[in-house]
């Protein structure tokens, strides 16, 4: 192997949490004079030759290794875990295995988090909820003393929506609406267990291939009227935070991800985001300062109606937005009733319509 590949490897373990960035740099002038990496790091760091070997095997411990199951493929990145397609060799039957990132789980609130995550989706019960058979780890190397976390998902088909809008145009106003209303029968599901979302984004809902939803991440889930964070810092992604989660400190309850969910559906019918701030300070003193400007609402064909949801579940003061599911679905339900309604294309239940003869 090439100096150069070793000196890539060595930035690989540092980015993926498996080697110190000071312990990097010790090694580095003895690889470029020529010192293999996989001796250097036995040698000078004590490393055992085994795990040299598995973060070889495994590309830096980014393809995982799990007793009892055969890995068949990478389902998505995210900032704290990966998801893997995976075959259960005892039962034959295909899961996805969400595994927790080496430097998220050196995080205490991190690692706390992902398996209160698992436990929440083993204990909740809904066909718009991704099917959870809980958490489990196992030691990466024996004797080792190290292990990996994974929980063990219902494999779903399909993308996020968020992938389909990177993929191509925005939906129709009638399809985005049937989404959204998907969405909020089970945000209104958990509203009932006493338990806010609090990350509500077109990334965290997967569009099957039958057009159902499912939303697929309760990482940031809490308990209804529960504080941003413990350290009165917001929870959720910034891009979506509703203007309570922005400041920090401050409670949300189901009035939050109405909030969330409109800026959703603002950007599943437009094909951005309502504020595009570059810097997170900027971003988040627009969610909790600037109106919501939309133009293009009023001049590409939208329904009133339409606009009338986003502005309202987008408005700053929660007591003036949507004050549950329940109000909301059911104004879903309506319009996407008048659409039908409205739809030419459809034949007249009552026959075509018979003008008089003229006498």
């Amino acid at each position: 192997m090439s100096t150069q590949d070793d000196i890539q490897f060595l930035a690989k373990l540092v980015h993926n949490g498996h080697l110190k960035q000071e312990d990097a740099k010790r090694l580095l002038p003895s690889l470029q004079s020529g010192e293999g990496l996989d001796a250097l790091l036995v040698q000078v760091l004590d490393w055992d030759s085994r795990e040299v070997e598995r973060l070889r095997r495994t590309n830096a411990g980014e393809i995982p290794e799990v007793p009892g199951y055969q890995i068949l493929g990478n389902l998505g990145t995210g900032g704290t875990a990966d998801v893997w397609r995976a075959k259960e060799k005892k039962t034959g039957k295909t899961y996805a295995l969400k595994f927790l990132k080496p430097a998220a789980q050196a995080i205490p609130a991190t690692l706390k988090g992902f398996i209160y995550e698992a436990k929440l989706l083993k204990e909740l019960s809904h066909e718009g909820l991704v099917g959870c058979e809980g958490v489990a780890k196992y030691e990466l190397l024996s004797g080792a003393g190290k292990f990996a976390y994974f929980s063990k998902l219902e494999l779903i088909e399909g993308s996020t929506l968020q992938e389909v809008l990177d993929s191509g145009s925005p939906f129709k106003e009638s399809d985005a609406l049937r989404i959204i209303l998907q969405v909020a029968e089970v945000l209104r599901y958990l509203s009932s267990e006493q338990i806010v979302h609090r990350d509500v984004k077109p990334a965290n809902v997967m569009f099957t291939s039958d057009h159902s939803v499912k939303l697929i991440d309760l990482g940031f889930a809490a308990e209804d009227g529960s504080q941003a964070s413990a350290e009165g810092m917001a929870a959720g992604t910034k891009e979506y935070l509703s203007p309570e989660q922005a400041l920090g400190g401050a409670s949300a309850d189901e009035r939050s991800d109405i909030y969330s969910l409109g800026v959703t559906l603002f950007q599943l019918v437009l094909g951005r985001l309502p504020f595009e701030e570059s810097d997170d300070q900027d971003l988040l003193r627009a969610h909790i300062m600037d109106k919501l400007s939309s133009p293009e609402l009023k001049t590409q064909g939208f329904s009133p109606h339409l606009q009338y949801f986003i502005q309202k579940m987008m408005t700053k003061k929660m007591e003036d937005r949507y004050q549950g599911f329940g109000e909301l679905i059911e104004a879903v339900k309506a319009q996407l009733t008048g659409f039908e309604r409205l739809d030419y294309s459809k034949p007249s239940p009552k026959g075509p319509v018979r003008r008089p003869r003229k006498r």
